[in-house]
């Protein structure tokens, strides 16, 4: 069966922010971020905003299960822009997750850093896997915010410092807390006590593409 497109004004998203070089945008769990593979792929959030700003490019992506801020540059030169930004780290985004079982950071700031190289599993794409040969440097930096008792997990901040696909999540599995409700690196334990991906990218903080003002944005996690 062939996708087809929802009417001009039929096009449900959040938006947060939008000038005439930016926007910023709330993604929920379960959109795809950009198009996918096939027909039944073709619904994300960036066909939704270009259908009502047409000039609107891609500079990131979330995890289709991911929910949380994304921003797309209006126009070439903000694209190009944004994307200088992201490849000298000038953007810094913070995420929460709760994970499995009881997490604790030992240090003067209680801040902990997960340093492992990642690469794709190719015999299980779309998984990624720590390899200590072939891997991309990858880090993260994370913290405890507070028990979740209900959940038998813990609730975290994160900080990815690299950018590397499904990085936090294979990570956190890495440290033996994979997050609840990941159906490619948690346990069908962990998986069943959550009804999505609790993941959420809660902060993002990006200089303007036009001015080079630092802007920062937040959303509070939907669980």
């Amino acid at each position: 069966m062939l996708y087809t497109p929802p009417p001009a004004g039929d096009v449900p998203f959040e938006l947060l922010y939008v000038d005439d070089h930016l926007l910023v945008l709330n993604k929920p769990s379960g959109l795809l971020s950009v198009p996918g593979r096939g027909p039944d792929k073709q619904d994300c959030l960036s066909a939704r905003a270009q259908r009502r700003y047409p000039d609107a490019l891609i500079v990131h992506r979330l995890d289709m299960q991911t929910s949380g801020l994304l921003a797309m540059a209006r126009g070439i030169e903000a694209q190009r822009a944004l994307n200088r930004a992201f490849e000298q780290r000038q953007v810094h985004k913070r995420y929460q997750a709760v994970v499995d079982g009881i997490a604790r950071v030992i240090g003067p700031e209680e801040w902990g850093v997960i340093d492992l190289p990642l690469e794709l599993d190719w015999p299980n794409r779309p998984k990624h896997i720590v390899d200590y040969q072939h891997g991309r440097p990858s880090v993260t930096r994370w913290r405890v915010l507070s028990p979740d008792r209900e959940r038998n997990g813990t609730r975290l901040e994160l900080e990815p410092i690299t950018g590397r696909s499904h990085q936090l999540r294979v990570h956190l599995q890495a440290i033996g807390h994979p997050i609840l409700g990941d159906d490619l690196y948690a346990s069908a334990d962990a998986v069943a006590r959550a009804d999505r991906l609790l993941l959420h990218a809660c902060e993002l903080n990006l200089p303007h593409p036009a001015t080079g003002e630092l802007i920062s944005f937040s959303s509070p996690p939907p669980f």
